[in-house]
């Protein structure tokens, strides 16, 4: 009948990893549970990740691995639902997986595999999933919600916004999980791009002449911790997993410091040759000094930009202090289209941490991205996503 209500117990926003995970276990606690997504396809974002193959969590996962205004915040969640739980979800369905660095799990062939599984478990759960359903308008009254989109008008008594972040905006990415938060009166922390390449212009641009240059590096953000992982140099800046870490934690006007040697190959010190009696001490002796160490072109490049004043003992020493905490001022981000997270989100601080339930609208909750937990690169933000779901999917 044209304008009739269809009535749930549970509408969930969103078809990513967070509403499907949520759907289906509410779904499979009794719950009648509808999932509405505006793109064609649900799981988009899990289907291109891990280069297709789904980093789909980190058996190392703790706390210290997201940020937020509240790190205390993602406790409750990821004790709840643990890597553990979710790789048993996994082996039940006889997902083959491996263990990459740093405690990052991948499927062994697609991450098709997870979507598919995640569709089954909503399945079981009897969930009515609705695709294309697009303009959806939220409303509350005294009996819950009622969500009115292309696909119809529904009611429920609970509301999960699981629609994300505003990063990859080609894969459907929107707003609206700020717009839901901010109609019913919750502070948003501002969006802003995450795990994400790094700009460099001015002097600084001419580093991106090593386009495809990586090497192992720690790198630091001013607020952040150090991470040791790979720098790539990119035709605009800076990527590679040590900068999207610490691009996570960067402002703009700030530096990011880099080690450029974090591992010397026994040695003590990168230029201890050159402090020796009677050593060479000029750009020859310098430069290759760098590349028993550095790759060529990096080594080229540093030898270049940051040569000694002089060729005294003090000279050299400070020549190496800089090759060993070398700044650079990022110009700006590659922004939400080439960022794989978004950071900031939901305030916290109006959210039930245990049930991710908003403290001053009942039944309404927020989950995953849209929230103000970012995990750091190798799984975190989909251990984000599996727990903060099942939080809130086991509240009611």
């Amino acid at each position: 009948m044209p304008g009739e209500v269809r009535k749930f117990d549970v509408i969930v926003l969103g078809a990513g990893a967070t509403g499907l995970m949520c759907a289906s276990v509410a779904g499979q606690r009794g719950r009648r549970v509808l999932l509405l997504e505006h793109n064609a396809l649900p799981g988009r974002k899990i289907l291109i990740s891990g280069g297709g193959r789904c980093n789909f969590t980190n058996i190392r996962c703790t706390p210290a691995n997201f940020i937020s205004e509240n790190p205390h915040f993602a406790k409750s969640a990821l004790a709840l639902y643990q890597p553990q739980h979710f790789l048993e979800l996994v082996e039940r369905y006889g997902i083959c997986w491996h263990e990459k660095t740093l405690g990052q799990l991948f499927c062994d062939h697609s991450a098709r595999q997870i979507v598919d599984m995640l569709l089954a478990e909503c399945e079981r759960g009897h969930v009515d999933i609705r695709m294309n359903a697009r303009g959806v308008a939220v409303e509350g009254d005294s009996g819950g919600f009622r969500v009115s989109c292309s696909a119809g008008e529904f009611a429920s008594g609970a509301l999960v916004v699981a629609t994300g972040g505003l990063s990859i905006p080609k894969m459907g990415a929107t707003g609206l999980a700020y717009d839901v938060a901010r109609q019913f009166g919750l502070k948003v922390i501002s969006p802003r791009p995450a795990l994400v390449p790094l700009l460099l212009s001015g002097t600084e641009r001419n580093w991106t002449k090593l386009a495809g240059v990586s090497a192992d590096v720690i790198a630091q953000a001013n607020r952040g911790p150090t991470f040791r992982e790979k720098l790539l140099v990119t035709h605009r800046g800076l990527s590679g997993p040590a900068v999207l870490q610490v691009s996570s934690y960067w402002r703009p006007g700030e530096v990011i410091q880099v080690d450029f040697a974090p591992d010397m190959n026994g040695r003590s010190s990168l230029l201890g040759s050159m402090l020796e009696h009677g050593a060479r001490r000029d750009e020859v002796a310098f430069k290759q000094a760098l590349r028993e160490v550095l790759p060529q072109r990096l080594a080229a490049q540093l030898a270049e930009v940051g040569a000694p004043e002089g060729w005294s003992n003090a000279a050299l020493e400070a020549a190496e202090g800089q090759v060993r905490r070398w700044e650079f001022r990022p110009s700006g981000t590659e922004g939400f289209e080439k960022a794989e997270v978004t950071a900031g989100g939901v305030d916290t601080a109006g959210l039930n941490s245990k049930t991710m339930e908003a403290r001053a609208v009942p039944g309404l909750y927020f989950a995953g991205e849209g929230v103000d937990v970012t995990g750091h690169l190798g799984g975190f933000n989909f251990q984000w996503a599996w727990a903060s779901a099942v939080a809130a999917a086991r509240s009611f």
